[in-house]
């Protein structure tokens, strides 16, 4: 049976798939399942996906392995068009600073060049 798809991924550059590449296998396959899971159901799961506050739309991507927690930042384009960015392993409670800076940076990016063209 196909999947309906709700949502549409996009890899921004190659931010995303840097990360990616640089995983194990294991969480490789558990980014992609999260990713189907993203752009296949009409409410994904806080645990899965959720807006950062204070971020002016960024959202983060959520993968467990084992004791190893998985991030990457995304944001809306266009309605249904979600924009992958930077990942990273978070290794303490609070996701750190200046990688949520560094999202917000590349989203500005993203629109100043989608505006340029």
């Amino acid at each position: 049976m196909d999947k309906i798809f709700v949502r549409e991924i996009f890899y921004y550059k190659r931010y995303y798939l840097d990360f990616f590449e640089s995983l194990r296998p294991d969480v490789k396959a558990k980014f992609n399942w999260t990713l189907g899971l993203i752009a296949t159901v009409s409410r994904v799961p806080v645990k899965f996906f959720k807006h950062i506050e204070d971020s002016d739309g960024i959202y983060e991507i959520r993968v467990e392995a084992g004791n190893n927690i998985f991030r990457v930042f995304s944001f809306f384009d266009e309605g249904q068009l979600i924009v992958l960015l930077n990942g990273f392993q978070k290794k303490s409670q609070k996701t750190p600073k200046k990688e949520i800076e560094r999202a917000v940076k590349l989203k500005k990016q993203y629109f100043d060049e989608k505006e340029s063209k």
